[in-house]
């Protein structure tokens, strides 16, 4: 399949808080890492950079997440002189978009409509603080 889907941070992983982080949007790790297992290529795709991008990244990291590249089109590309940011993709999520940003759970079906559903569970009050 390898189909290049870009994804925006603030607003769509997390609540839009920038510069800080906000909390997770419900289900976007679980949904991003379930969209990896059926072959997408997942692109960070943000107005993020320096220590903030590098926040964000390690956040995605932390949460089982890691992009096959971060603000360009493929790992290793280089932007210079006038080169666009605009990333070539075929899917683009973003809080963004016109209408606004559907649930993760709508996405995914949208994405894999022959797929079953992703599982979200809830961790425990132990497991949350443990893990």
């Amino acid at each position: 399949m390898e189909k290049l889907i870009a994804v925006d941070f603030d607003g769509t992983i997390v609540e839009n808080k920038f510069p800080e982080i906000g909390k997770e949007r419900l289900f976007a790790f679980q949904t991003l890492r379930a969209l990896q297992e059926k072959g997408y290529l997942l692109v960070l795709w943000t107005c993020r950079v320096g220590k903030q991008l590098d926040e964000a990244v390690e956040l995605c990291r932390n949460n089982g997440l890691e992009f096959y590249a971060v603000n360009s089109a493929y790992p290793g590309e280089v932007l210079e002189g006038n080169v666009s940011r605009k990333i070539d993709a075929d899917i683009y999520i973003d809080d963004r978009n016109y209408g606004g940003l559907p649930s993760w759970g709508e996405i995914y079906q949208n994405l894999c409509p022959d797929s079953k559903p992703v599982e979200h569970k809830k961790k425990g009050f132990f497991a949350r603080i443990f893990s």
